[in-house]
């Protein structure tokens, strides 16, 4: 096994808010500009999705359901 599967499995273990801790801290060891462009398409993403939902094109699910979701990545 890779060094980096190995830490995927270390990662995929934790619980969600200690991933996305993690998810933070490595956007954050990229150089500024890479960092402003992976925040851009990140926000692009956010506001495509909510334009989606406004146009009934997707549908929102309850809060335990969405982590329901979360729990089983």
């Amino acid at each position: 096994m890779s060094t980096r599967e190995t830490i995927r499995d270390a990662a995929l273990a934790l619980d969600p808010e200690e991933r996305a801790a993690l998810i933070e801290d490595l956007l954050r060891s990229f150089d500024p500009a890479i960092r402003q462009e992976i925040h851009t398409a990140l926000a692009e993403e956010a506001e495509s999705r909510i334009d989606a939902y406004d146009r009934g094109d997707l549908k929102s699910i309850a809060l335990e359901e969405s982590r329901k979701r979360i729990e089983v990545l």
